[in-house]
């Protein structure tokens, strides 16, 4: 389900290489949903977020330190979305996850997927290489 296609890679080889990240996180996620015999996946689901949570503040910083270095114009925009993404993370009730464990796994990949995709598609393949 999630995976790191080519008209979502932009011109900056170290922003897809993270992207791609970002998309294999959302994949282990997606397992967890259809893995039908796993029938308690809460802490699982709690690592998933929690590597999603640092690995997206890593790649933010990275993209950030980037676009600076460019002089970017469109580094303000860039942030409030970031700031956005981890604000949505941190709202993550995980104890809301253990009471329906499948459905709060289908809203973080729902949010992930739209989020991520439009982000890319939207802004990220704007930024121009140095």
């Amino acid at each position: 389900m999630f995976e790191m296609k080519e008209k979502y890679m932009t011109k900056i080889p170290k922003i897809n290489v993270e992207h791609e990240k970002l998309f294999e996180i959302g994949e282990r996620a997606y397992q967890l949903l259809i893995d039908k015999y796993d029938t308690d996946k809460y802490d699982k689901i709690v690592a998933v977020i929690e590597e999603l949570k640092a690995y997206t503040i890593y790649h933010f910083n990275a993209e950030e330190e980037y676009m600076i270095s460019i002089n970017y114009k469109r580094l303000f925009t860039q942030k409030m979305d970031h700031a956005f993404f981890i604000k949505k993370i941190d709202e993550v009730n995980l104890n809301d996850i253990d009471n329906n464990q499948d459905e709060a796994i289908m809203k973080i990949l729902t949010f992930l997927n739209e989020w991520l995709i439009n982000h890319i598609v939207e802004k990220d393949l704007l930024i121009p290489e140095e």
